[in-house]
């Protein structure tokens, strides 16, 4: 069992140092993966149509993913760094393929790219693109992506995408994995039949739901290469965590990717952390229990 953190940006994402002695600290403690949120834009929530019902606002920290993953793969030796998961169809696919093989080559290969389709139209119509073909634009991107990192010479004509014989170079030594991340069962399907695992949002009865739908969706393909990750929460307190994650005891489940955020997001008002200390010990409490009831 992978167990990896999220880094709590909305606590400590504003402080660059606090960031960097994070996630040396993470990979030192022996944690598998450092992960990282995205969000491009907050947006003031008041007399928005449609409204905004998620928590946070344009006073909300987040790190750009792909600068800040570079800066930490020169800080770090072992640990995998991943977006998870990073909002691709509000972003310039050709851009993305750069910066991810940037990401991978700096790293060593230590990098996954998370994807997914978000749900903030305000932040889809400050980066100009179209937010209702989101789900059409990430297919597109996927293939796109695969092949700008494995091919010389690209050429597309799509819907979204038009452009001929053009490359990246460098590109990585080998293709980004390419995980996607959600709660629905587009979003599952999607990652079964173009990805390489799915980042579960959380353990819900929802979830375990989805989940259940796994080996016949898997059907026709290894199953053991289809990496499945199940995002937790630790926030709410340990015997929430405990009971959470108990009726996923013997279900398939690679990596259990930890976060510590108090999170306005989720309402969680348990555990409260001041500082990167204090995550990095819930972090260590959290990971005793997965080990706990998921081995």
């Amino acid at each position: 069992m992978r167990i990896g953190a999220v880094l709590p940006t909305t606590e400590i994402g504003a402080d660059t140092a606090a960031v960097r002695s994070w996630a040396v600290a993470v990979e030192r403690a022996g944690f598998d993966a450092v992960v990282v949120y995205d969000h491009v834009v907050g947006a003031e929530h008041r007399d928005r149509t449609p409204p905004i019902t998620r928590d946070y606002d344009e006073t909300t920290p987040f790190r750009e993913p792909f600068v800040l993953l570079g800066h930490l793969a020169a800080l770090t030796s072992t640990v995998e760094l991943m977006t998870g998961v990073l909002v691709l169809p509000q972003r310039q696919t050709a851009l993305v393929a750069k910066q991810a093989a940037e990401v991978a080559l700096l790293s060593g290969g230590r990098f996954t790219l998370g994807v997914g389709i978000g749900w903030n139209v305000v932040e889809y119509d400050a980066l100009g693109v179209g937010f209702a073909e989101r789900g059409r634009r990430l297919d597109e991107q996927v293939e796109l992506l695969r092949r700008l990192w494995s091919d010389g010479l690209v050429s597309a004509d799509g819907r979204f995408h038009r452009f001929e014989r053009v490359a990246l170079s460098p590109r990585p030594d080998e293709p980004v994995p390419l995980v996607f991340g959600g709660g629905s069962e587009a979003a599952l399907s999607r990652a079964v039949r173009a990805g390489d695992g799915f980042l579960f949002n959380a353990p819900s009865p929802a979830a375990l739901a989805l989940h259940a739908t796994l080996p016949e969706q898997l059907a026709g393909r290894d199953p053991g290469g289809f990496r499945v990750l199940l995002q937790v929460h630790a926030c709410h307190g340990a015997e929430q965590l405990r009971r959470s994650l108990d009726p996923w005891r013997d279900r398939k489940v690679d990596d259990v990717v930890v976060s510590t955020m108090r999170n306005r997001m989720i309402g969680a008002d348990v555990e409260v952390c001041d500082g990167a200390d204090e995550h990095l010990d819930l972090l260590d409490r959290a990971r005793a229990v997965v080990r706990e009831v998921l081995g």
